[in-house]
């Protein structure tokens, strides 16, 4: 994932890493070999095929957030970020679906712990890491205070009606929702996201601009691709996104089955797949970093938390409701704690539009302390 309205980079613009306009070879190779792992029925074939089929998995996740990203150049903004968002979010929930309706553990808390996941990666992980590297090589980076306000304006919003609120509701015991309720939060939280997209992309998007400049550097723009290319792109895109569902399901069950074979908790998972969903827009928002774009770089990471909520649990709610499965949303107390010193943390760090190593580390610490005590509950 790189750049997508997950990756809310301002429009006109696809992110650096498309600097090229050709297909890469893996990424034509990957979907193919997607598809026929799955109709030899490769996670099915002893612990070699599961590895081999684990591979191709996480192959065809970047194949696809790729060939996305090149349609979504090719048409342009606002469409091209609504090609990408509804890639990932395709990814993200095929793999939340798929251990849903697997028998292996309670698998109802996987849509909580996969946002949860991607929140905590992208707050203190990947910003993280942006602002350690920007400033170690650069000592000091600035970038639109503006912007990532409201970015965390609406994440912080979203979050708690999505993952907080559900443990103080009455109509149904637990951390779960009513449908009404949660028909009114998926609803809530696309109009957020959409609200905020438009403010990104047409009417304000000067908030998501480095300080002083009308546009991004020249270099951050690419060569389109071509006709031929963007229509290779989109077919390989669909080939990979079949890979991927089909994969997944396939893969679910022993998934699950290792996790809690090894004694560890079943969150454990969610946050695998945030990581491997978030991979790609990682990568990106580390190399902005490392050239001075601190503003692409918290563009990335906050379009990506964003999205994950404002997509991701609207669809998996949706599913949830069709298929009658229990979706459990309230985080327990350590989450609490956890995701409000997060913003907190992000608040005072990103509120001044400077940055130095100093916010970098406390940010990563708090990752630390959050993957240590998921191991570790």
């Amino acid at each position: 994932m790189t750049t997508d309205i997950k990756t809310t980079v301002p429009p006109g613009t696809k992110r650096a890493i498309l600097e090229k306009s050709t297909l890469p070879y893996w990424s034509l190779v990957f979907p193919l070999l997607g598809i026929a792992a799955v109709a030899l029925g490769l996670a099915k074939l002893g612990t070699v095929g599961i590895g081999a089929a684990i591979v191709i998995l996480i192959g065809s996740v970047i194949a696809a957030v790729h060939h996305a990203e090149v349609v979504a150049h090719k048409v342009g903004e606002p469409f091209g970020t609504l090609v990408l968002a509804v890639a990932v979010t395709v990814i993200e929930v095929s793999l939340i679906v798929s251990l849903m309706l697997s028998e292996s553990g309670d698998a109802s808390t996987l849509a909580r712990d996969t946002v949860f996941a991607a929140i905590m990666i992208i707050l203190n992980g990947i910003v993280g890491i942006c602002l350690l590297v920007g400033g170690v090589r650069h000592h000091e980076q600035r970038f639109m205070l503006r912007g990532v306000s409201a970015a965390l304006c609406v994440l912080s919003a979203m979050a708690v009606l999505s993952l907080v609120l559900p443990n103080y509701t009455s109509s149904v015991a637990g951390p779960f929702y009513a449908t009404s309720q949660l028909i009114f939060v998926a609803v809530t939280s696309l109009i957020l996201y959409g609200t905020f997209v438009v403010i990104q992309t047409v009417r304000h998007r000067d908030y998501f601009l480095p300080e002083g400049q009308g546009a991004l550097p020249a270099d951050v723009h690419a060569e389109p691709p071509t006709d031929q290319q963007s229509w290779i792109a989109f077919g390989l895109l669909v080939v990979a996104l079949v890979s991927v569902v089909l994969l997944a399901k396939d893969l679910a069950p022993t998934l699950e089955r290792a996790v809690i074979a090894a004694g560890l908790p079943l969150t454990i998972v969610g946050v695998f797949i945030a990581g491997l969903v978030l991979a790609p827009e990682s990568l990106a928002a580390v190399k902005a970093a490392r050239r001075n774009r601190l503003q692409t770089s918290l563009n990335l990471a906050m379009g990506s938390a964003l999205a994950t909520i404002g997509l991701t649990i609207p669809t998996v709610a949706m599913v949830s409701i069709f298929l009658d499965l229990p979706l459990s949303l309230g985080i327990g107390p350590k989450e609490l704690t956890l995701l409000i010193l997060s913003f907190i943390v992000s608040i005072l760090s990103l509120g001044t539009g400077r940055t130095t190593v100093l916010q970098g580390v406390v940010h990563l610490v708090i990752f630390a302390a959050y993957l240590f005590i998921t191991i570790v509950p």
